[in-house]
Order: structure tokens, then C-alpha cells, then sequence
């Protein structure tokens, strides 16, 4: 269940109610009306809404790595792992090593960061996150440097005006 509001505050007495200003009533009441009759335990998760990143921004993005690809000889897939690397979302991680094969699976673009002594049991790995997963924002910084990379390699890009309108289009 996923519902949209604008502002909360807490009500304190013999319990403690968080209320939610919600921007849909029939939604709100739909909600109440499924969860009014359950006894279990349950778990709301809240998060600051983002802007989606736009559609067209992606396919240029992916445009625009695919003539990088021609020109250096390579695929597709590469120059985006190294795209991602450059000016993408990364953390790291320490995986325990009966776990690597399973974390691998789960994180496509990984790799191992730092070699541990052997007692330590575990290694630490750089994620990056593909770009499916970016804010607006992070997609930004993402185009920008791939845009970076055309120019230095003499492969035609948009204009400043042209790119600043697709960034900031809505998916």
C-alpha cells in the first residue's frame, strides 16, 4: 500500500497516533477499510517523494553510450559499467565469503574493493547501482558526464538547452 500526503503530526495520550494529511480521501479510506479488522503487526515505511527521471533522458543516455561503444570497439555494457563507475551511485559493502556467490547474483555491477586477511572471513565490495534506480537528480550527474566523455571524444551531443529540457522532464 502506497498512499501520498503533504503533512503529519503526532498525538500523544494513553497511545500515540501518527496522523498523516493524505492528498487522496478515497485512498486513505480504502486503506482504513482493508487494515481495520487485522490484529498483526505491521510495518509503515516513509520516505521523502522524488522526482522519476525522464524517459527520454535514459534512451539518450543509452544513445549515447552505444556510439561511445562503436568508437572504442567495445559493447554497450561495458562502457555503462564504467559510466556507472565514474559518475554513478556506488557504496561499499563487506560480504562474508560463504556469501560472495549469492551477493554477486544479486548486485550485477560489483567488484571487489579491498582483499582481507584471510580470519576476517569476508571481502569488501563496490556496488553500483544501475540507473534504472536514480533520482532525477542522480541521473543528471550520470548524462552530464557521459555527455563529458562524447565531447572528448568528438561525438556529436545535444545542446545545454536541449539536455537541461530532457534532465528535467517527468517519466
Amino acid at each position: 500500500m502506497r498512499i501520498e500526503f503533504d503533512a503529519c503530526r503526532v498525538e500523544m495520550g494513553l497511545e500515540c497516533w501518527l496522523r498523516l494529511r493524505v492528498k487522496n480521501r478515497a485512498q486513505a479510506a480504502q486503506i482504513a477499510y482493508e487494515l481495520k479488522d487485522k490484529t498483526v503487526d505491521m510495518v509503515a515505511e516513509i520516505k521523502r517523494k522524488t522526482k522519476a527521471r525522464s524517459k527520454d533522458a535514459n534512451a539518450y543516455a543509452w544513445e549515447l553510450m552505444g556510439q561511445m561503444a562503436d568508437l572504442l570497439h567495445t559493447d554497450k555494457d561495458s562502457v555503462y559499467l564504467e559510466m556507472l563507475k565514474r559518475y554513478g551511485q556506488q557504496f561499499v559493502v563487506k560480504v562474508p565469503n560463504k556469501s560472495v556467490e549469492m551477493f554477486k547474483r544479486q548486485y550485477k555491477y560489483c567488484e571487489q574493493h579491498e582483499t582481507l586477511a584471510p580470519e576476517e572471513r569476508a571481502q569488501y565490495y563496490r556496488v553500483y547501482l544501475g540507473s534504472s534506480t536514480y533520482t532525477t537528480k542522480e541521473m543528471s550527474v550520470l548524462i552530464d558526464g557521459i555527455v563529458s566523455e562524447c565531447k572528448d571524444l568528438g561525438i556529436e551531443t545535444m545542446t545545454p538547452e536541449e539536455l537541461a529540457r530532457i534532465k528535467e522532464e517527468p517519466r
